[in-house]
C-alpha cells in the first residue's frame, strides 16, 4: 500500500471516529436533557400534589368559622343584588388569594382542586394557587361566567397533564364502565355547595370562528328555550356515554374541560346537570 492511500485511509478512520465521537456526546446531551426534563416534570407534580394536600387541609381547618371575609366583587350589576356570604370554608383560602371561585371534586379520583377565576382564561393556564409560574397551572373558571348572578352553563378548564393531576383523568368518562362508578360531580362555589349529576362525554376541538358549528365552550347562556334544547341535542349525538339523564330549560349546568390528543386542538368535555 503506497503512502497516499495510507494517509486516504487514516482520515477516513478520523473521520469515522469523529463523527461517532459527535454522535455519542449528541445522545449523551439528548439523555441528560431528557433526564432534567423528567425530573423537572416531576418535582413539580409532586409540588402541586404537596400544594393540593395543604389546601384541602386548609379547606377543613376548624380556623375557618373565626374568620370574618368580605367578597371582593368584579363586576358591576345594573340591578342591586345581594352578595352572599363566603361558606366558612373557604374563608381562609380566599384570604389567600381573592381569584378564588370555588372548589371542584370528583369522588375516588384525582380532581380535588380549588377553582380560580380571573379576568381572562390565560393566567391560570400558567400559575399555581399561590401565582407562581407553574405548567400545570390551576383549574379555573370561564371569565364570562358569573356564579353570583348565574349562568346557564359553568364551564371549567384544566389541563390535561400526562401524570393524571389537575383534569388528566376526565377523558376517562369515554368509558361506559368509568362513567357508572363516577355518576357525580361536587362543584362548590365560595358562595354555595352543589351537586351534578354527568349527562354528556364528548370530544370535540377548537373551530375557527368562521366555522358554523356548534361549539360547547361558548355555551354559557342560553336566551331561550328553543337554544338550550339545541345544545344539549348537539351533545346527547356527541356523547360516548348513555348516562339516560336529561336536562331542561332553567336546570343548571357545569362543563369540565381540557385538551385531547386525538386530534390538533382537540378537546374533552363532561357535561353535567345540578341534582343539589
Amino acid at each position: 500500500m503506497d503512502q497516499k492511500l495510507k494517509n486516504e485511509v487514516i482520515k477516513e478512520i478520523k473521520r469515522q471516529q469523529r463523527n461517532r465521537n459527535i454522535l455519542v456526546l449528541s445522545l449523551l446531551l439528548v439523555g441528560l436533557l431528557s433526564i432534567g426534563y423528567f425530573v423537572k416534570y416531576y418535582s413539580e407534580t409532586a409540588r402541586t400534589e404537596r400544594e393540593t394536600n395543604k389546601w384541602s387541609e386548609l379547606k377543613d381547618s376548624d380556623l375557618n368559622t373565626s374568620l370574618s371575609v368580605k367578597p371582593v366583587v368584579r363586576r358591576e350589576y345594573e340591578e342591586d343584588i345581594v352578595i352572599p356570604d363566603i361558606l366558612e370554608e373557604y374563608k381562609i383560602l380566599y384570604n389567600k388569594n381573592k381569584s378564588l371561585i370555588g372548589w371542584i371534586k370528583i369522588a375516588d379520583t384525582n380532581i380535588d382542586y380549588p377553582v380560580m377565576q380571573t379576568v381572562n382564561n390565560d393566567y391560570y393556564l400558567k400559575h399555581n394557587f399561590d401565582q407562581e409560574e407553574d405548567k400545570n397551572g390551576c383549574i379555573f373558571l370561564d371569565k364570562d361566567c358569573d356564579v353570583i348572578k348565574g349562568n346557564t352553563n359553568f364551564i371549567i378548564y384544566g389541563h390535561h397533564m400526562k401524570s393524571g393531576k389537575m383534569f388528566g383523568g376526565l377523558s376517562k368518562y369515554a368509558n361506559q364502565d368509568y362513567y357508572e362508578e363516577h355518576k357525580t360531580v361536587t362543584f362548590d362555589t365560595i358562595y354555595e355547595k352543589g351537586t351534578y349529576e354527568v349527562m354528556y362525554a364528548f370530544r370535540s376541538r377548537l373551530y375557527n370562528s368562521d366555522e358554523i358549528v356548534f361549539k360547547y365552550y361558548q355555551f354559557i347562556d342560553a336566551n331561550s328555550e328553543e337554544e338550550f334544547n339545541s345544545a344539549m341535542e348537539e351533545m346527547a349525538e356527541m356523547s360516548l356515554i348513555d348516562t339516560g339523564v336529561t336536562a331542561h330549560y332553567g336546570d343548571q349546568l357545569l362543563t369540565l374541560s381540557t385538551c385531547d390528543y386525538q386530534e390538533s386542538n382537540g378537546r374533552f368535555a363532561v357535561v353535567c346537570k345540578k341534582i343539589d
